[in-house]
């Protein structure tokens, strides 16, 4: 049994499917790969399923997409304004 690894980022994961994706693993091996690797947090079953599909149709990045709408941050005339 393997000791799951406490620290890791959302490419890592990433990456780890989308390398055992292109060697034809089955999305639920890759899964379950996954969760003995980092640990049942790091993936969930959808979203790795989710990750194949794009790569399938092939998608490379391993980042995030922008997302669309409003801004996080405000533009107002109170929080713009320089004080020299």
């Amino acid at each position: 049994m393997t000791t799951p690894i406490k620290e890791w980022s959302k490419l890592e994961v990433r990456a780890v499917v989308r390398f055992l994706f292109s060697k034809g693993t089955k999305p639920s091996e890759i899964h379950k790969q996954i969760a003995e690797t980092y640990g049942e947090g790091a993936m969930s079953r959808s979203r790795v399923y989710q990750w194949c599909t794009w790569f399938g149709e092939g998608r490379t990045s391993l980042g995030d997409e922008p997302k669309s709408g409003r801004p996080k941050t405000l533009t107002n005339e109170e929080n713009t304004t320089r004080v020299d």
